[in-house]
């Protein structure tokens, strides 16, 4: 939560975190349990208070039948509560996989029945989790590991990356502001050269 409201004094208009990921059932089944649990837990406790201060929380990943009906219940009056507030979107990616997501695009062109001829990147993109969501400059991976582990493979084709040792749970505003401040001292070319060139 202390990097959520260190977004929102940064002014932060969209923020992704992972909280659960397509690969995460794979993990003992009393842990997928806890995180349910927690999840759930989390969500019922802060929804409110992210609603007072017009964050808007949306979800993105697959809803199966693996998902809790009650905890499919708190996303769907959590999404509803905050449905209209813009001062900050908070996208939270449960049961989540990017290889998942880009499959379900391709699922769905399918299911249009879209000619291959009229499939492009944008196309694509159009069918992704949440469309209207911006590709985000800055990824921040937390927990000491050098990848990105599925997440946002699509929409972080061009953004930069930030490793942070931290683990997710200890992730504070001042860790917030280290990977901005680290960010901004980056050189962006998306794939063309430097302005000095």
């Amino acid at each position: 939560m202390d990097a959520v409201e260190g977004a929102l004094d940064m002014g932060v208009k969209w923020l992704t975190v992972y909280a659960f990921s397509t690969e995460n059932w794979r993990r003992p089944a009393d842990e997928v349990r806890f995180l349910m649990h927690f999840n759930e837990s989390l969500l019922t406790r802060r929804r409110d208070e992210l609603n007072e201060k017009g964050v808007r929380i949306r979800f993105i990943g697959r809803r199966d039948w693996r998902v809790p009906k009650r905890l499919a219940r708190r996303i769907d009056e959590s999404v509803e509560l905050t449905k209209r507030n813009r001062t900050l979107t908070l996208t939270i990616a449960f049961n989540y996989g990017g290889r998942a997501e880009i499959v379900d695009a391709v699922k769905a062109l399918i299911d249009e029945g879209v000619s291959s001829s009229k499939i492009d990147e944008k196309a694509i993109a159009k069918r992704l989790y949440a469309p209207d969501m911006p590709e985000p400059d800055l990824v921040v991976r937390t927990s000491g590991e050098f990848r990105t582990s599925n997440f946002l493979m699509w929409e972080s084709a061009y953004s930069e990356l930030v490793f942070t040792d931290v683990l997710w749970p200890d992730f504070r505003r001042e860790h917030l502001f280290d990977s901005v401040r680290e960010f901004q001292d980056r050189d962006r070319r998306f794939g063309g050269l430097s302005p000095e060139a």
